[in-house]
């Protein structure tokens, strides 16, 4: 594959990280980013290189003031999007999944100092249960269910959480469960105070492998509108 008359294997080679249509790579080197975008060399990439990084080929390091903050596809350069990109009805089925673990519950739950057997007592809930075996923590299905999101829509768009709502958790999670998540806009208003930003309501679902409903919220992201 051809990208901007450097191909895909160069990239792998010079950058050591991997490439991909539509990929963004940013990565903390001495200060400096190093930024490889779909359809671009490094030294393509919007504004001068300011110096060859020594070990890379002669891929060219940039500061991080010379990029950008609107990608060639309109995307902030970290993927993502921004308060105009969100249509009421717009709705997202996202990539990434993940396999909960029997060390992803133990470590949330006394993380937040949470005694409660049901979630890190095996031996409790085998005997004392209608389940039979240790209940996810909601609240960590409920962080993963959003974690799961942002990739997709508020990389480095958002200025912050307003609020959650209609929290649900239908169904069970157990270990070993793979989570999938989709996330739906329902709502979308520019700030009063605000001319640079806006707010979007999300309503985020999880289910697990089976196609069961386990997690779903609305919430509410502070997000910033794309600059002029």
């Amino acid at each position: 594959m051809s990208t901007g008359g450097c191909s895909a294997g160069a990239l792998q080679k010079n950058w050591k990280a991997p490439f991909a249509s539509g990929e963004r790579v940013i990565q903390n080197d001495n200060a400096k980013f190093r930024f490889v975008a779909y359809g671009f060399c490094p030294d393509a990439a919007r504004g001068t290189a300011s110096k060859t990084g020594a070990g890379h080929e002669g891929a060219s390091m940039m500061d991080v003031n010379d990029i950008s903050p609107v990608d060639a596809d309109g995307r902030h350069p970290r993927g993502g999007l921004w308060f105009e990109d969100f249509t009421v009805g717009r709705s997202f089925a996202h990539r990434l999944t993940r396999t909960v673990t029997q060390a992803d519950n133990m470590l949330f739950s006394n993380m937040t100092l949470n005694p409660q057997p049901l979630h890190i007592d095996a031996h409790f809930c085998a005997t004392e249960t209608e389940w039979g075996r240790p209940l996810v923590n909601s609240l960590f299905t409920l962080g993963l269910m959003i974690g799961i999101s942002v990739n997709d829509t508020t990389m480095g768009t958002t200025i912050g959480n307003l609020g959650m709502t209609d929290v649900r958790f239908p169904a069970p999670l157990f270990e070993g469960d793979t989570v999938r998540v989709t996330t739906e806009v329902a709502a979308a208003r520019g700030s009063k105070s605000r001319p640079d930003a806006g707010v979007v309501d999300f309503i985020h679902r999880a289910w697990k492998q089976d196609g069961t409903l386990v997690a779903e919220c609305r919430r509410q992201a502070f997000m910033r509108r794309r600059p002029a």
